[in-house]
């Protein structure tokens, strides 16, 4: 299950946590279209646990699009660079459990 909450001041702050998977990928869109109005989004992704590919794609497209990942694991960062052709894998499952990877911070 993915939590997400939300924090506004001079831009957004929009905080993952637990599972995220295709499955949520249109309440994010719908959440980060309506801020669209000129604020700096910011995806916190500090307490995310497990993603899947479509998590993943989601990302980086959100990154293109100038949305800042904070805190983003370094095997999802991994992923997004490309650094890792395969993905996101778990038994087979398409997902993928955060482990001991560390963490680290990004901003534009």
């Amino acid at each position: 299950m993915l939590k997400i909450t939300k924090a506004a001041n001079r831009g957004v702050i929009i905080k993952l946590s637990g599972r995220m998977g295709a499955e949520n990928l249109g309440e994010l869109e719908k959440l980060i279209s309506a801020e669209a109005d000129g604020r700096r989004i910011i995806l916190d992704l500090k307490d995310l646990k497990l993603v899947d590919q479509g998590a993943v794609n989601f990302l980086r497209r959100c990154e293109a699009d100038n949305i800042t990942l904070k805190n983003c694991p370094a095997y999802i960062r991994e992923w997004i660079t490309g650094g890792r052709t395969e993905g996101p894998t778990n038994s087979g499952r398409g997902e993928h459990g955060l482990g001991k990877c560390s963490s680290f911070g990004k901003s534009k």
